[in-house]
């Protein structure tokens, strides 16, 4: 038997929600940044809800290039013109419906849980 959570489904509720609730279990520090809400975790960057809908994420560079392939991925950008370099991506609204979110951050995750701790 399943029980409730006082948590909402990842799958409802505005994008800083449905991230908030995806990553509950990690207890991540929110941080405005990059033109929105960032999800921190061990005082590192993980994603970035954005105002204009999009999601944001730190990434192997390694695995920019495959995922960029993926539907509602895109180039992460700083401002209109400058982007951001390999080991971020963009994710819009298409790409985050569904089970979409999950399998997004699980890439972000797993960059993060790869990387060496800050001092």
């Amino acid at each position: 038997m399943q029980m409730p959570t006082d948590r909402p489904p990842a799958d409802s509720g505005s994008l800083p929600d449905r991230v908030r609730a995806a990553l509950a279990d990690r207890s991540p520090r929110e941080v405005p940044m990059f033109g929105g809400i960032s999800f921190m975790i061990e005082d590192r960057m993980v994603a970035a809800a954005r105002r204009d809908g999009d999601l944001l994420l730190r990434i192997d560079p390694a695995q920019h290039d495959r995922l960029l392939a993926l539907p509602g991925a895109k180039p992460a950008m700083m401002g209109p013109t400058r982007p951001m370099g390999d080991n971020w991506l963009a994710v819009d609204g298409v790409g985050l419906e569904g089970a979409g979110l999950e399998a997004w951050l699980a890439h972000a995750l797993e960059h993060h849980a790869a990387q060496t701790p800050p001092r």
